[in-house]
C-alpha cells in the first residue's frame, strides 16, 4: 500500500531552503494581515457571501503584515528566528509564497508577480534598528 505524502512534505523535500515553520509562519501572517491589519478587505460588498472573491493581499503588502506579526511575535529575536528558518530577506517571502502557490496552498492574482516581494525592507533596518520597545498604559 503506498503512502500519502502530503503537498508540504514534498515541497520542504524538494526545496530545502525554508524550514516548515518559515511557511506555517507566512500562512499565519496572511491571516494577521487579513484580520487584524484588515488588508485586502473591501473586494466584496458581502464578505459571509461564498460566491465572493477572496481578498486579495500584495506582495509588498504581505511583507510588511510579516514585519508586523513578526516583531509582536518575537519582539527583538524576530530576525534571528527568521533568518534560522531560512528567511535573510523579503525576496524569501516571496519565494515561499510562490513554493506555497505552486501546492495549492496560496493563490496568486494575476498581477502579482515573484518580484513584488524584492527590497520591499531591509531586514536589520526593520527588525533591529527600527525595533522599539512599548510599555503598556498605567
Amino acid at each position: 500500500m503506498a503512502t500519502i505524502v502530503p503537498p508540504i512534505i514534498k515541497l520542504l523535500r524538494r526545496d530545502r531552503r525554508y524550514k516548515l515553520e518559515a511557511y506555517q509562519f507566512v500562512r499565519e501572517a496572511l491571516n494577521y494581515a487579513h484580520s487584524e491589519l484588515s488588508m485586502g478587505q473591501g473586494l466584496s460588498s458581502n464578505p459571509d457571501d461564498p460566491a465572493a472573491p477572496e481578498a486579495h493581499v500584495t506582495g509588498q503588502q504581505l511583507c510588511e503584515a510579516i514585519r508586523l506579526f513578526a516583531t509582536e511575535q518575537f519582539g527583538l529575536m524576530a530576525k534571528l528566528v527568521l533568518n534560522d528558518w531560512g528567511i535573510r530577506s523579503t525576496g524569501d517571502f516571496g519565494e515561499i509564497v510562490y513554493n506555497l502557490i505552486e501546492i495549492n496552498e496560496m493563490k496568486k492574482s494575476n498581477s502579482d508577480r515573484r518580484e513584488d516581494f524584492d527590497d520591499v525592507y531591509d531586514f536589520d533596518t526593520a527588525f533591529v534598528q527600527e525595533f522599539q520597545i512599548s510599555v503598556g498604559k498605567r
